[in-house]
């Protein structure tokens, strides 16, 4: 292969092939589980279905997706208690439209309980997972927003539009950073986390997938939620105000570091999965008019910076320099941590930013 940058879905369609090589679709780890890595995968996955039509894209999409929902539509291996195991069930708009097939309805119906169910802590926000009480991590509004809006517009569940509003409002609220504009990993309403800040409650750092989740998932929520809605000019403006901040920490490589505001501190390195998740964030704010179109420069800057690491092994293509995944910690355990290739929710964010990418620039 040769270094020269090619067009976004060329990337998108090797990096599918690659992993449909590797995986047949039951197979995708975490084996016997509904996860949001398969889920992120997949989702991307889909929206390069979307573009190139190859329906053995659909098709492998529908395969994992049905070893886990049977004929009676209820859904196998996952944890109610975390938003995590919820976040797969996006996969299923798609299937239930194209289909028909009242069983991924039924799924649904199962799984979008959960969210509105789940524990809060004080101030009305979700608990990350029932295991870390009281704690919201930025990762939840992606595990379990999006699906609420698709739900809510779907089948004129009103109360589902207002979950995923009130969760973002409250996740700015409390871990916003007023100097930069960035938000901190997490926030534990007790201060009792090894990790939390004993007068603020805020993790120690800013984390950079777990930023890259929160526009990634409030844009896709715009995607539903009616503009007459009072949220809807709220989610906008934390939005932007929040890829704005992100994009002045940009790296001259044109991706962005494991811990966003320290690079060149010692231990820092460039991260794929967020860098996708910016640059697919950057594209999309400004197509649906939320961002200038300036932003756009830095967005193909991101690509090509994403681009220039990939490295190839036949026609494996192989994306590198992934975290993961990680719980919260201070400087030194973000550095520390192990980086995989091809990860699932690393290939996720990859194909994500590509699909976006296309759209926004070819």
């Amino acid at each position: 292969m040769d270094n020269k940058v090619k067009e976004p879905l060329f990337y998108a369609k090797a990096s599918c092939e690659t992993m449909m090589r590797k995986f047949d679709a039951p197979d995708l780890p975490p084996v016997e589980r509904f996860h949001y890595h398969a889920g992120v995968f997949l989702s991307g996955v889909y929206q390069t279905y979307e573009l190139c039509k190859d329906e053995r894209y659909f098709d492998y999409m529908k395969k994992w997706v049905d070893t886990y929902v049977d004929e009676n539509g209820a859904v196998s291996c996952y944890q109610k208690g975390q938003l995590d195991d919820i976040q797969p069930g996006i996969l299923l708009f798609p299937l239930l439209e194209r289909t028909g097939d009242e069983r991924y309805k039924k799924a649904l119906d199962e799984l979008l309980p959960v969210v509105k169910n789940f524990p809060r802590n004080e101030v009305g926000g979700f608990w990350h997972k029932e295991w870390y009480p009281n704690q919201m991590w930025l990762d939840g509004l992606y595990m379990g927003g999006p699906i609420c809006t698709l739900y809510a517009k779907a089948f004129d569940k009103p109360e589902y539009m207002e979950i995923p509003i009130e969760q973002a409002k409250l996740m700015c609220e409390h871990t916003k950073d007023p100097v930069t504009g960035l938000w901190f990993h997490a926030w534990d309403a007790t201060r009792e986390a090894v990790w939390a800040d004993k007068e603020t409650g805020l993790a120690p750092e800013f984390w950079g997938r777990s930023i890259g989740w929160v526009p990634v998932a409030l844009l896709n929520e715009l995607d539903s939620i009616p503009e007459t809605n009072p949220g809807y000019n709220e989610i906008v403006k934390m939005t932007k105000e929040l890829i704005e901040a992100i994009c002045k920490f940009q790296s001259e490589d044109g991706r962005w570091y494991q811990v966003v505001n320290k690079g060149g501190v010692e231990g820092n390195w460039l991260e794929n999965s967020c860098s996708c998740l910016y640059t697919a964030a950057i594209c999309k704010a400004v197509r649906k008019g939320i961002l200038d179109a300036k932003y756009l420069e830095q967005a193909k800057k991101g690509y090509e910076g994403v681009i220039r690491s990939l490295e190839w092994e036949g026609e494996d293509l192989l994306i590198g320099n992934i975290c993961v995944g990680t719980g919260v910690g201070n400087y030194q355990y973000y550095c520390d941590r192990p980086t995989s290739t091809n990860d699932l929710h690393g290939v996720g964010a990859f194909l994500i930013m590509c699909t976006e990418v296309h759209k926004a620039l070819y």
